[in-house]
């Protein structure tokens, strides 16, 4: 990744999913670890860096940490960073109830403080905005800075069908390699369980959390992202009582797949 080509040279950008599969794949420079509470598991992926800030990244639905590959790549350079597959999603199982979003957040809490030292900058995109804002709010000892890519949901599209619609308006304007791998993970976690996770990040409404975020937090978005559109992700912005709003230029929904290089040097930006 960045420590292997040239100084101010572009990122590589994968074209096919087995060229994503590789540049993703950071399992041997990595240490996993579970925690579970019942039959809800939080897998933690972290590659060290000793004396780095740490950074903790958080996937939206129907994802893991995985589709994080490229993104964590970029950061590794700056950060200690720490990747999770929440409940149901990417290397962990599928328990037999979704948790509430804020439950979700106590669970990764838990995990946070058993496996990894605090605090953190903790790094939420899409329905992991959701979980990190709740991450703040209940465990503001563990986050030292939050990060929301792509915040979800907007307030005036709030139903799946409408989710799932402007999901695809944002998937016809991004390279074939982001539909096959949202494709790929999207069928590793199973439709049962996608539908069950959407209808609970449908019943959160992150907008009450917003201005008890003491924080310090940096929003980024896409800018052609159809999912969170600019009018809803300025309001989250403007509610924030220390946050600030940046724009990915040409990336939509998925920016950490599309072009991890432009995402990881806001996110270093903000945390010097």
């Amino acid at each position: 990744m960045r420590n292997q080509r040239a100084a101010g040279a572009p990122p590589p950008r994968p074209t096919s999913l087995a060229e994503w599969r590789e540049a993703a794949d950071g399992s041997a420079g990595s240490v996993t670890s579970t925690h579970a509470e019942g039959d809800h598991v939080v897998v933690v992926h972290r590659w060290r860096k000793p004396g780095a800030p740490r950074v903790v990244l958080v996937h939206g639905i129907g994802m893991g940490q995985q589709y994080f590959g490229l993104l964590r790549a970029e950061l590794a350079d700056a950060f200690d960073v720490v990747a999770l597959d929440l409940p149901g999603f990417g290397e962990s199982p599928e328990p037999a109830e979704s948790l509430p979003m804020a439950a979700l957040a106590d669970l990764v809490a838990a995990a946070l403080e058993a496996h990894v030292t605090m605090p953190c900058i903790a790094v939420g995109h899409s329905m992991g905005t959701q979980v990190v804002a709740e991450l703040a709010v209940r465990h503001p000892a563990l986050v030292e800075r939050l990060v929301l890519i792509a915040p979800t949901v907007n307030s005036r599209e709030r139903s799946g069908w409408k989710q799932a619609l402007r999901l695809l308006q944002d998937l016809a304007n991004d390279p074939l390699i982001v539909a096959a791998v949202g494709a790929r993970l999207y069928l590793q976690a199973g439709p049962r369980w996608y539908l069950r996770k959407l209808r609970t990040m449908l019943d959160h409404d992150i907008r009450p959390l917003l201005p008890r975020i003491a924080q310090p937090t940096l929003v980024i978005r896409g800018e052609e992202d159809r999912v969170s559109p600019r009018g809803w992700v300025e309001q989250v912005a403007a509610l924030l009582p220390d946050g600030r709003l940046r724009t990915a230029e040409g990336k939509g929904h998925e920016a950490m797949i599309t072009g991890a290089e432009p995402v990881s040097r806001m996110i270093e930006e903000f945390a010097r």
